[in-house]
């Protein structure tokens, strides 16, 4: 006799569900879409490429998410459909596709209520990780590798995009560093919790005694700002002063004041050009060049927020964030959140959801711990 009873748990459900919606709020992301499709829709939305592909992201994005919430909500009233169906018909199939879709609707929600802790600056922002081996010789060179390894496949099972960037590989085995961007919404927000130094204890396939070895791999994640190749620079940002061109020794070249220096009111930047043979064609070359300089600046300017944002990580003892024990027992346990598991294997393998999410919530309590002090 099937006697399913999941009201306790579609109660619970229900009840993380109604908080999320009043988080992401549907109407508002109705509003929004409505907003940006017509914007989307405008004759000259390409005449700007970098505003045309912040509009159509931007609304793919709340589509995303309205389409989560609309579906999420249809799959707990089919559910308990199916929980019915199961005790009318006492059909044991029935009932294990429903303990399965109540397992699969229970991590769901859960990846729903993590997002709407993602509310920091650049949290919506694709990530970019740099993994660096630390302490340990060719052992932590390898644990990088696999670290690496770990992330990308975490990012393909999501089906998000990966790009590698740079590889520094090591003399014997594994990597000295490397970088890879993650580009999805929310990537930053969601493997900033990743950051930090990360611990392997195990017996090393590099040392001939077999003996058990501790080596460290740090983490570094830092938000994809955005960049645009060219500057718009308005007129009244600029002084623009011509004079005659000069040669060897100051002797004038030319009878017209056909050179031209431009100098950035906001910064003090000042570019000069007096190689071409027209006013006009000097002016141009100028703000070429004054362009190139404020992107250079802007640039700049940009990496060092980077380097704020990721902070100071050493990858040696007495600051690590989480440990991979695969000797002399198996466990991989966060030291911030206590989340741990015995199945390192299958962590190395991309199975670090359960870790990521518990890190988020942990945060999100220890700021708001601090903010209540």
């Amino acid at each position: 006799m099937i006697n399913l009873d999941f009201s306790a748990e579609l109660g619970q459900l229900r009840t993380t569900f109604g908080q999320i919606r009043d988080v992401l709020d549907p109407a508002e992301l109705e509003r929004q879409i409505a907003e940006l499709e017509q914007q989307a829709a405008a004759p000259d939305l390409w005449d700007d490429p970098e505003n045309a592909q912040l509009v159509t992201s931007k609304l793919s994005h709340a589509q995303a998410d309205l389409k989560r919430l609309e579906q999420t909500e249809q799959r707990l009233d089919d559910l308990e459909v199916l929980v019915e169906l199961a005790n009318e018909a006492n059909d044991a199939e029935t009932a294990a596709e429903a303990e399965r879709e109540l397992k699969n609707i229970t991590k769901l929600i859960g990846d729903l209520e993590v997002q709407t802790l993602l509310d920091g600056e650049f949290d919506e922002r694709p990530a970019v990780m740099t993994i660096r081996a630390g302490a340990g010789g060719v052992d932590a060179a390898d644990f990088a590798e696999m670290l690496l390894r770990m992330y990308t496949r975490w990012a393909e099972q999501h089906d998000y995009r990966v790009n590698v960037l740079d590889t520094s590989y090591a003399e014997q085995a594994g990597v000295k560093s490397a970088t890879i961007e993650v580009d999805h919404p929310y990537a930053f927000g969601t493997l900033s919790i990743e950051a930090g130094t990360h611990r392997l204890v195990r017996m090393s396939p590099f040392n001939s005694a077999g003996s058990r070895e501790t080596s460290f791999a740090a983490v570094e994640v830092v938000p994809l700002i955005e960049q645009t190749e060219h500057i718009e620079i308005p007129d009244n940002d600029i002084r623009v002063d011509v004079y005659r061109s000069s040669g060897p020794g100051g002797q004038s070249v030319n009878t017209t004041d056909s050179a031209v220096r431009i100098t950035h009111l906001p910064t003090g930047i000042v570019v000069s050009c007096q190689n071409e043979k027209s006013q006009i064609q000097n002016r141009a070359a100028a703000m070429r060049v004054l362009q190139s300089r404020l992107l250079l600046q802007r640039r700049e300017e940009e990496e060092a927020k980077k380097k704020e944002l990721a902070g100071n990580i050493t990858a040696s003892w007495g600051d690590q964030m989480r440990s991979y024990v695969l000797a002399p027992y198996k466990m991989v346990k966060d030291l911030r959140s206590g989340f741990e598991t015995s199945n390192p294997d299958r962590v190395f393998d991309g199975d670090i959801d359960g870790f990521i999410n518990a890190g988020i919530r942990w945060r999100k309590t220890s700021q708001q711990d601090t903010a209540a002090e």
